[in-house]
């Protein structure tokens, strides 16, 4: 028996501060619910965790930003449906004008309610905005680069790079005059004769004695009507189609051919009948599919006018609008550029791109329709229906995207719960065995300090041996 070193003692102690080492690591799992609360715990564990919580969190803001992109598109599908009612609304507007009981004055009146829906059209595609990004002027669409070219607009299947392509023969638009002076002769101030002129089905009526001014003017309105525009008076006086291309008929009949060679109209160009009939040509292009340019060996083109448009497989389509009269090779510079991107996943370039067209009147050219010429409720007719079925195919492209981001939002969401599942089997406590382990460690400590008391009771008794 010893006094000075207590071994029994000692030994209990050692044990009863293992046991409070442990039940304090018990009682920290119970009061945070995680089963790793410091790397010493589980140093493999630790690590997989703080991965998969990177995931989840990357996830959770994923479909934050799905669900904002859902936004985005809602916002510009709600203003396409009203771009699409105002389309609806010209057309039905045309079908009025295009009725012989209307006079030039109602068709007039008819056209200011198209000018104004055409104006509230573009004021749509200009002020639609998410955050202040603008939706519907094209700023979303991919940006494609080139001289000589207006409107361009390339499908979603069109890669980004250089596409040549050489204009050989520009568009024409049907012509009459190029003479000068304007009445006959040279030294003529007056109109020497009366008569009649009609310009694709409007007429205008000339009386003698006309000043050279009026004739302009009076043909001038007729051009107007007849979808027709004449040249400035000071140069040689000319008449052409307003539109470009195989489908820009310009037919002028006179009253007589007598009349025709008064105003100035060279005689071997009137036809029996005293008709000048002219139609003008499409432009010609030759694609360059030779490397380094893009077109592949089946693309093909397609003309309206200057309007070109190149197709090929797989929905391939880029369009322009050819500068008039420009001969000569033209590149596009097609990127990847100007897309919004949505960031649809928890981890570097799991990445969404969402493109939209732009939907203004010109892009969609109805920006010079007119019902107040000849012919103009039937090529506002043409030309709206072409317009409506451009933006039935965006508001489709739109509907497309927002499906997908719906399915990739539950997809995040799930993934979410399953990796938050994952995790929490790794971290998490299990309630129930730590509890079980509390209890177990927390009568090992009641029974360690008893010890303790007893071990510490054990020298006492080496003074009953001093008596």
């Amino acid at each position: 028996m010893r006094i000075n070193n207590n071994m029994s003692a000692v030994i209990t102690n050692n044990q009863l501060l293992g046991t409070e080492s442990s039940l304090a690591d018990v009682m920290e799992k119970l009061s945070s619910g995680f089963s790793i609360n410091h790397a010493s715990d589980d140093p493999s564990g630790i690590a997989i965790a703080g991965k998969m919580q990177a995931q989840i969190d990357g996830l959770d803001k994923a479909s934050t930003n799905s669900s904002d992109g859902i936004s985005v598109l809602q916002t510009a599908e709600g203003a396409l449906n009203e771009v699409t009612d105002m389309i609806q609304r010209m057309r039905e507007l045309s079908v009025q004008a295009a009725n012989g009981t209307n006079s030039d004055s109602e068709r007039e009146t008819i056209q200011k309610e198209i000018d104004s829906l055409l104006e509230e059209i573009d004021r749509v595609a200009e002020t639609t905005e998410f955050n202040t990004i603008n939706l519907l002027n094209g700023s979303l669409d991919n940006r494609t680069y080139a001289e000589h070219a207006t409107r361009m607009q390339t499908s979603n299947t069109v890669p980004a790079g250089l596409y040549t392509l050489t204009i050989t023969s520009a568009a024409t638009r049907g012509t009459a005059g190029g003479v000068n002076p304007l009445l006959g002769s040279a030294t003529a101030t007056a109109l020497s004769m009366a008569g009649t002129m009609n310009i694709n089905g409007y007429g205008v009526e000339f009386t003698e004695g006309m000043s050279r001014e009026a004739v302009y003017e009076a043909m001038r309105d007729a051009c107007e009507k007849g979808s027709a525009t004449i040249s400035d008076p000071n140069e040689n006086i000319s008449i052409y189609s307003l539109k470009y291309g195989a489908k820009a008929d310009l037919e002028i009949e006179f009253s007589s051919k007598e009349f025709a060679v008064a105003l100035g109209f060279p005689e071997d160009k009137i036809t029996e009948g005293a008709i000048i009939h002219d139609v003008g040509d499409d432009a010609v292009v030759e694609l360059d599919k030779t490397s380094p340019s893009m077109f592949g060996p089946q693309a093909t083109t397609g003309y309206d006018g200057n309007h070109i448009t190149v197709t090929d497989v797989d929905g391939f389509e880029l369009s322009f609008l050819a500068e008039a009269s420009y001969v000569g090779e033209i590149e596009f510079n097609v990127t990847d550029i100007g897309s919004m991107t949505l960031h649809v996943g928890a981890n570097k370039n799991q990445n969404m791109e969402v493109r939209i067209a732009a939907v203004t009147t010109e892009f969609m050219y109805i920006d010079d329709l007119s019902v107040t010429r000849v012919n103009g409720p039937e090529d506002a007719l043409d030309s709206l229906d072409t317009a409506l079925n451009y933006v039935t195919s965006v508001r489709s492209q739109l509907g497309a995207y927002e499906n997908r981001l719906e399915h990739t939002t539950k997809s995040l969401d799930t993934t979410e719960e399953n990796m938050t599942s994952a995790i929490s089997r790794v971290e998490d406590a299990d309630m129930a065995t730590t509890m079980v382990e509390y209890t177990k460690l927390n009568v090992l400590e009641q029974a360690g300090t008893s010890a303790l008391a007893q071990a510490n009771e054990l020298p006492q008794l080496a003074l009953q041996l001093l008596q």
